[in-house]
């Protein structure tokens, strides 16, 4: 699998006549060579030549773990007092003229440290056919982001068991935390959101000090990762008895979410999708309550192409994975955001996430 991966890279590489290609983001060195690591501020790069074998290079400190991980043979190592760049040097082809890179993660401190000893004539950006290869998921990669699906819906599952009214959100974050970890997910993929009452109506909040009371809405915007994947899923309850207003709301962003889901299938554009589930919110009253785009891509990150939005025409194709979260944000009042992950199948859509959604009351 990642020595095919690398292979697609080098058509790219062989079409766009480049002398080679250097990868540094730790995600995609994963993803090319099954390793991965956090290197910090130390530098580690996948060097793919045009002619001969791809190597890697690493931190010393990484060496063992790397060679335990990675399908790439020839693993090269620096120390923290020697100038990695100088190895780099060595391991690219002698005449060097044109180098890919990935732009958006090369910084400019490194870019010059390159360029100090590497003369390169011109660079080019990898990131397109990365982000293509990524777009479709392999059986493999489905099946690990249903584990880190299943992770967090047992995480919230385990969690609500422990719900009382009158908990903070930081109270219900650290025990969601505790869950994930005791369940097996390596960590949450982004900042547990746990949003109660008015607070619910902030797309982006953040947990505090605010208990949850009678009547409130609570929001759980939530995901793990786990095997290189992750998950990312919302979910909103009742506290006891709620207003109309907000019941209405929440059967508004449930309808919503389906009428988008049941359009999910080869050749629908992204568009269609976003316009789907606005559709259903404005005929409600509620247009100007959704205030963000539908969704978004889920693999590797918790955010990656595509962008699920009313202005995006690419269309579904099987393997690609996203999420559908229509939201509806009262303010002062309370938000609802019901969030799924689906994958596009050949012959329309798999949900991945299986956690109930009908309005459900706790406490």
């Amino acid at each position: 699998m990642y020595l095919e991966r690398i292979s697609k890279l080098h058509e790219f590489l062989t079409k766009q006549e480049l002398d080679a290609v250097v990868i540094t983001s730790p995600k995609h060195v994963y993803y090319l060579t099954g390793f991965f690591t956090d290197p910090h501020e130390r530098f580690m790069g996948l060097v793919i030549p045009a002619q001969g074998e791809p190597s890697l290079i690493v931190p010393a400190l990484d060496r063992e773990a790397a060679a335990a991980a990675s399908t790439v043979q020839t693993i090269h190592t620096h120390t923290d007092i020697e100038n990695p760049y100088e190895l780099l040097k060595q391991v690219l082809p002698a005449n060097l003229k044109k180098l890919g890179i990935e732009k958006s993660h090369m910084t400019v401190e490194r870019y010059e440290a390159l360029g100090q000893v590497i003369c390169a004539e011109s660079y080019a950006d990898v990131e397109e056919p990365l982000r293509e290869m990524r777009l479709i998921k392999s059986a493999d990669e489905v099946a690990r982001l249903q584990k880190a699906v299943q992770l967090i819906e047992d995480t919230l599952g385990e969690t609500l068991k422990t719900f009382k009214i009158g908990q903070t959100e930081m109270e219900i974050v650290a025990e969601l935390e505790y869950q994930m970890k005791r369940l097996g997910a390596d960590g949450p993929s982004f900042s547990t959101m746990v949003l109660a009452g008015e607070k619910s109506a902030l797309p982006h909040g953040t947990p505090g000090s605010r208990k949850v009371q009678e009547g409130d809405l609570l929001l759980f915007d939530i995901g793990v990762a786990a095997d290189g994947y992750v998950s990312d899923i919302t979910r909103t309850f009742a506290v006891g008895q709620i207003s109309e207003q907000l019941r209405d709301i929440y059967e508004t962003v449930l309808a919503a979410n389906e009428a988008a889901i049941a359009e999910v299938r080869p050749g629908v554009t992204f568009a269609h999708l976003d316009q789907t589930a606005r559709d259903v919110i404005a005929a409600k009253g509620y247009g100007d309550y959704f205030i963000h785009r539908l969704g978004h891509g889920l693999g590797m990150d918790v955010h990656e192409y595509p962008s699920v939005h009313g202005q995006n025409q690419e269309t579904l194709r099987p393997g690609m994975v996203f999420t559908i979260e229509p939201g509806v944000y009262l303010p002062g009042a309370g938000g609802v955001r019901i969030e799924d992950d689906v994958l596009v199948t050949e012959t329309g859509v798999e949900v991945l996430s299986k956690f109930p959604k009908k309005l459900t009351v706790i406490g």
